[in-house]
Protein backbone atom coordinates (compact mmCIF):
# COMPACT_ATOMS: atom_id res chain seq x y z
CA UNK A 1 0.00 0.00 0.00
CA UNK A 2 2.86 2.39 0.80
CA UNK A 3 4.18 2.11 -2.77
CA UNK A 4 0.84 3.27 -4.17
CA UNK A 5 0.79 6.24 -1.82
CA UNK A 6 4.38 7.16 -2.73
CA UNK A 7 3.64 6.84 -6.44
CA UNK A 8 0.47 8.93 -6.12
CA UNK A 9 2.42 11.61 -4.25
CA UNK A 10 4.97 11.82 -7.07
CA UNK A 11 2.14 11.82 -9.65
CA UNK A 12 0.36 14.58 -7.72
CA UNK A 13 3.35 16.87 -8.18
CA UNK A 14 3.51 15.95 -11.87
CA UNK A 15 -0.18 16.77 -12.33
CA UNK A 16 0.17 20.07 -10.45
CA UNK A 17 3.14 20.97 -12.63
CA UNK A 18 1.21 20.07 -15.78
CA UNK A 19 -1.74 22.17 -14.62
CA UNK A 20 0.50 25.18 -13.97
CA UNK A 21 2.20 24.79 -17.36
CA UNK A 22 -1.13 24.50 -19.17
CA UNK A 23 -2.94 27.24 -17.25
CA UNK A 24 -0.19 29.83 -17.65
CA UNK A 25 0.76 28.59 -21.16
CA UNK A 26 4.40 28.25 -20.14
CA UNK A 27 7.07 26.94 -22.54
CA UNK A 28 8.37 24.69 -19.74
CA UNK A 29 7.01 21.12 -19.63
CA UNK A 30 4.70 20.39 -16.74
CA UNK A 31 6.78 17.43 -15.64
CA UNK A 32 9.79 19.72 -15.09
CA UNK A 33 7.67 22.18 -13.11
CA UNK A 34 6.33 19.27 -11.06
CA UNK A 35 9.84 18.01 -10.28
CA UNK A 36 10.87 21.52 -9.27
CA UNK A 37 7.82 21.76 -6.97
CA UNK A 38 8.71 18.37 -5.50
CA UNK A 39 12.25 19.61 -4.86
CA UNK A 40 10.89 22.71 -3.12
CA UNK A 41 8.53 20.59 -1.02
CA UNK A 42 11.42 18.34 0.01
CA UNK A 43 13.69 21.29 0.81
CA UNK A 44 11.00 23.01 2.90
CA UNK A 45 10.26 19.66 4.57
CA UNK A 46 6.60 19.75 3.58
CA UNK A 47 7.16 16.13 2.65
CA UNK A 48 9.94 13.89 3.84
CA UNK A 49 12.23 11.86 1.65
CA UNK A 50 10.93 8.68 3.27
CA UNK A 51 7.48 9.52 1.87
CA UNK A 52 8.70 8.96 -1.73
CA UNK A 53 12.05 7.16 -1.41
CA UNK A 54 11.14 3.59 -2.38
CA UNK A 55 9.20 4.49 -5.52
CA UNK A 56 11.71 7.18 -6.50
CA UNK A 57 14.54 4.64 -6.28
CA UNK A 58 12.54 2.24 -8.45
CA UNK A 59 11.82 4.92 -11.06
CA UNK A 60 15.47 6.00 -11.19
CA UNK A 61 16.66 2.39 -11.49
CA UNK A 62 14.29 1.82 -14.42
CA UNK A 63 14.72 5.19 -16.10
CA UNK A 64 16.00 3.71 -19.37
CA UNK A 65 12.66 2.00 -19.94
CA UNK A 66 10.94 5.39 -19.66
CA UNK A 67 12.95 6.68 -22.66
CA UNK A 68 11.77 3.84 -24.89
CA UNK A 69 8.63 5.65 -26.18
CA UNK A 70 10.75 8.64 -27.24
CA UNK A 71 13.09 6.34 -29.16
CA UNK A 72 10.18 4.64 -30.87
CA UNK A 73 8.74 8.06 -31.75
CA UNK A 74 12.02 9.02 -33.42
CA UNK A 75 12.03 5.81 -35.43
CA UNK A 76 8.39 6.31 -36.39
CA UNK A 77 9.02 9.86 -37.63
CA UNK A 78 12.37 9.13 -39.28
CA UNK A 79 11.19 10.51 -42.63
CA UNK A 80 10.60 13.93 -41.02
CA UNK A 81 13.92 13.87 -39.17
CA UNK A 82 16.21 12.44 -41.85
CA UNK A 83 16.34 15.69 -43.86
CA UNK A 84 17.79 17.50 -40.85
CA UNK A 85 20.01 14.75 -39.42
CA UNK A 86 23.31 16.64 -39.87
CA UNK A 87 22.15 19.77 -37.97
CA UNK A 88 20.62 17.55 -35.28
CA UNK A 89 23.88 15.65 -34.81
CA UNK A 90 25.88 18.90 -34.76
CA UNK A 91 23.56 20.37 -32.12
CA UNK A 92 23.79 17.21 -30.00
CA UNK A 93 27.59 17.12 -30.25
CA UNK A 94 27.85 20.86 -29.48
CA UNK A 95 25.60 20.47 -26.45
CA UNK A 96 27.68 17.49 -25.30
CA UNK A 97 30.93 19.46 -25.54
CA UNK A 98 29.35 22.47 -23.85
CA UNK A 99 28.05 20.26 -21.01
CA UNK A 100 31.48 18.71 -20.47
CA UNK A 101 33.11 22.16 -20.37
CA UNK A 102 30.55 23.56 -17.93
CA UNK A 103 30.85 20.51 -15.67
CA UNK A 104 34.66 20.81 -15.70
CA UNK A 105 34.50 24.52 -14.80
CA UNK A 106 31.97 23.93 -12.01
CA UNK A 107 33.94 21.01 -10.54
CA UNK A 108 37.15 23.06 -10.70
CA UNK A 109 35.42 25.98 -8.96
CA UNK A 110 34.01 23.74 -6.23
CA UNK A 111 37.34 21.99 -5.66
CA UNK A 112 39.18 25.32 -5.49
CA UNK A 113 36.74 27.15 -3.21
CA UNK A 114 35.09 24.49 -1.06
CA UNK A 115 37.45 21.55 -0.77
CA UNK A 116 39.83 21.87 2.15
CA UNK A 117 43.24 20.42 2.73
CA UNK A 118 42.76 17.10 4.41
CA UNK A 119 45.39 15.64 6.68
CA UNK A 120 46.53 12.22 5.71
CA UNK A 121 45.47 9.58 8.20
CA UNK A 122 48.23 7.10 8.95
CA UNK A 123 47.08 3.61 9.69
CA UNK A 124 49.31 1.32 11.47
Amino acid sequence: MKYYVQFMLICLFAVIGEAISTFFKLPIPGSIIGLFLLLIALQLKWIRLRHIHAVAEFLIANMTILFLPAGVGIMERWDAISDNIVPIILIIMGALVLNIIVIAVVVGFIKKHFEGDYKEVKRG
